[in-house]
């Protein structure tokens, strides 16, 4: 029987940058605000993290210096996704020769591939490493789905231990598809009290980088039987998610930790600052929340 690698709600932590690279500095003030704050896991360089503009080096760097300063308090899972297999293989050996507890690795963009190809790709990478594998389906991103069959298959794996769904349609599917041991996590923070009905195990948020107290009891409620209390949760975190999402993600969440003080400093290019209406409607969201005043 595998373990989930956590339950509740995983950050996908953003990458604080400055003009010179990775601020160090800001991400170790960052990690000690998830873990006391509750935060059940931390997903370094991941969609959020702005991996995909992180040269190999600082990408690296990136996850040895979360590994190191989590130091086991939650599991840190690392992404090292990439559309090409060699170097997803690269990135994932790295991962686990530092000491991440899982690695999250992403649908292949771009090139895309066939069914049989992303089953090769992720049996690849998944026999290359002992550690848990985490799929990442984000068809939003990559313009490819990897079907229930598909997921059914490489679930039979066993060090495939879990998927960060967000292609809601097909929920249902998978829990009824795969094996009971096989951890579905929401990838999309609205949606993460309705995937608990079907099954679903916690989050890899967004919001938690903002709200990470809330973001954990929200799941945790929801697991320890107050449905209630965790739906009343939910549903006051809709507005704010609807403008952590107004525009291209990170872009609002840096935006919302730099007006709540944190100082993240800005996405890198091509991603840009924040619309003038997109912040105000980010800032009304964060003010109504009492997040600022």
């Amino acid at each position: 029987m595998r373990n989930p690698i956590f339950t509740g709600s995983g950050v996908a932590i953003v990458t604080p940058f400055t003009d010179d690279g990775v601020d160090f500095n800001k991400l170790e003030e960052l990690i000690e605000f998830q873990i006391k704050e509750g935060t059940d896991a931390i997903i370094i360089c991941g969609t959020t993290g702005e991996a995909s503009t992180m040269p190999d080096e600082e990408h690296k760097a990136a996850i040895k210096f979360t590994v190191e300063k989590v130091n086991k308090r939650v599991p840190v899972i690392a992404g090292a996704g990439s559309n090409d297999t060699r170097h997803a293989i690269e990135l994932s050996r790295f991962a686990e020769e530092v000491g991440a507890d899982a690695i999250l690795t992403v649908t292949p963009y771009y090139n895309k591939t066939t069914q049989k190809g992303l089953y090769e790709h992720f049996k690849a990478i998944a026999n290359s490493i002992s550690i848990p594998v985490v799929l990442y389906n984000v068809p939003s991103r990559t313009n490819l789905n990897i079907n229930v069959d598909t997921i059914k298959a490489l679930s039979a794996f066993e060090n495939i231990v879990a998927i960060k769904e967000c292609n809601m349609s097909q929920v249902a599917d998978i829990i009824n598809s795969c094996p009971e041991d096989f951890t579905v996590y929401s990838g999309d923070d609205a949606m993460a009290v309705p995937m608990m009905s079907l099954g679903g195990k916690g989050v890899i948020s967004v919001m938690a980088n903002i709200i990470p107290k809330d973001t954990h009891d929200m799941i945790v409620k929801y697991l320890n039987g107050d449905v209630e209390g965790s739906r009343k949760i939910q549903l006051k975190t809709m507005p704010l998610i609807n403008a952590l999402f107004a525009e291209v993600s990170p872009i609002p969440v840096k935006a919302a930790m730099n007006l709540m003080g944190m100082n993240v400093g800005k996405c890198r290019m091509p991603l840009v600052d924040i619309s003038d209406k997109g912040l105000e409607v980010l800032r009304n969201a964060m003010k109504n929340y009492g997040l600022i005043s």
